[in-house]
């Protein structure tokens, strides 16, 4: 009679170590790490990457020299660009995640009840299953996400350009307020020494006191006019500060109102042209374009079930009642050794059918916002270069000629009001002329200062850039 145990005493049982055969399983299913399908830098700390803010530092290395340490500040302190760079890091970081194995399954089962077979009782059990996605699933989940990531990188590039916009118009909107508020300070001493001038009239009896009260009452609304100023001043200064994360009441260095050399300005359809080679919003729909074409690909895949390799090992204890002990069976107590193969049934076609159709409208959807895109650039860019051509004009009207003439209309309301031919009120109505005219030319520079900052922000490169300004 055979016996793996002469004696018929559990007991006396010799302690069997796990089979070689079971360790290897464990290794090779993933109970001990390995690194199967990982990438070459797998175990290595991923750095970080430069921060790139793209277009925008072009637009910061041209901006006016008073305006470019302003403009730096907001690229590196605006907190809601901290947090789309946190966004971009963290999508970058969740490839190596998303394109690893999913973990295996490890179970442990421990029998209260014992289940009597014919070679003995069964103690325990372990068991470890790993499932394997269908070959090019991870590539193309890694290939996604890796699309996903560019394009949270150019996300932080596009809001880093209109910021940096931003923040250009409303520089030249604060050098504005300083050239108006300039601009009443000297018709305000302009007006005081009318008022002087009106009351020694007056005193000698040759003036009005009329005229005297109505040049008080100019210089009143004058003052109200800059406390108005102000006010502006501090609204702008609150959302000036609100991008670059400082405080409102800081001193901003302001450039001066100064007008670039006039050079030629491209048409519309090339700054199009330029604005969808440079902008980062195009680069980013096409990266989400490669995601979109990932995911179609992806779910075409769901087709190809993934497979599931599991081991099972079970410690089985020789039998102890009187006839396994009187006679006992070939194999007595020894170990149960299983392997399994499981693989999901997509029966349920109509669910595989909608993932494909999904992803493929939404892959559509993405390369429709090229288009739109497209659209947009185009019609921003011709309503910057209408406004543009306009202010052109109107500036050059104003300086070359209202200007020319209010100042001698006020040089002849003077000498004829210190001949006593005319009134104060002529006077101030000369004043006045000349007083909007410089408020409309100041008015009208800050508006082509904007514009201009505005195209190159919509172009996404500055205009002294571009290959027709280059040679």
């Amino acid at each position: 009679m055979s016996s793996s145990n002469p004696t018929g005493d559990p007991s006396r049982r010799r302690a069997r170590p796990i089979p070689a055969a079971i360790l290897a399983s464990l290794f090779v299913l993933g109970f001990v790490p390995v690194p199967i399908g990982a990438r070459a830098e797998t175990g290595t700390e991923r750095e970080e990457p430069a921060r790139v803010d793209g277009p925008a530092i072009g637009l910061i290395a041209t901006a006016h020299p008073d305006a470019a340490p302003l403009l730096r500040e907001v690229l590196a302190r605006n907190p809601e660009l901290a947090r789309l760079r946190a966004e971009a890091l963290a999508a970058e970081a969740a490839i190596a995640g998303i394109a690893s194995w999913p973990d295996p399954m490890a179970s442990l089962t421990a029998f209260a009840l014992t289940p009597e077979t014919r070679v003995g009782p069964q103690r325990w059990s372990v068991s470890v299953q790993q499932r394997f996605p269908w070959f090019g699933k991870l590539a193309l989940r890694e290939q996604q996400a890796a699309a996903r990531a560019v394009a949270a990188r150019l996300m932080v590039e596009a809001r880093a350009l209109e910021l940096v916009t931003e923040a250009r118009a409303l520089l030249w909107e604060l050098s504005y307020l300083d050239a108006q508020e300039e601009i009443l300070g000297a018709d305000r001493a302009t007006l005081q020494r009318y008022e002087e001038l009106a009351r020694a009239r007056y005193a000698s009896g040759v003036g009005l006191q009329q005229a005297v009260i109505k040049l008080q009452a100019e210089i009143t609304r004058l003052d109200e006019h800059l406390v108005d100023l102000q006010a502006r001043r501090r609204s702008m200064g609150a959302r000036l500060a609100a991008l670059r994360g400082g405080a409102a009441d800081d001193v901003v260095p302001l450039p001066a109102l100064e007008l670039p050399a006039p050079s030629r300005l491209p048409s519309l359809a090339e700054l199009t042209a330029e604005a969808l080679a440079t902008r980062p919003e195009v680069a980013r729909t096409r990266a989400l374009i490669d995601a979109a074409d990932a995911a179609v690909e992806l779910a075409k895949k769901e087709y190809r079930p993934d497979l599931s390799l599991g081991v099972a090992y079970t410690a089985v204890s020789g039998r102890d009642d009187a006839m396994g002990r009187l006679s006992p069976p070939e194999g007595n107590g020894d170990d149960i050794l299983g392997f399994s193969l499981s693989v999901p049934l997509p029966v349920w076609r109509r669910r595989l059918e909608s993932g494909v159709e999904s992803a493929a409208a939404q892959r559509s959807a993405t390369e429709e916002g090229l288009e739109v895109l497209a659209v947009a650039f185009e019609r921003d860019l011709g309503d910057l270069l209408a406004r543009l051509e306009g202010a052109e004009r109107q500036l050059e009207l104003i300086e070359d000629l209202l200007i020319v003439q209010a100042e001698e209309s006020l040089r002849s309301a003077e000498a004829a009001y210190a001949a006593g031919s005319v009134g104060a009120l002529d006077l101030l109505d000369a004043e006045r002329t000349l007083l909007d005219a410089r408020i409309s030319a100041a008015r009208l520079r800050a508006d082509l200062l904007v514009t201009l900052s505005r195209i190159e922000g919509a172009v996404g490169a500055p205009l002294a850039s571009l290959p027709e300004n280059q040679q």
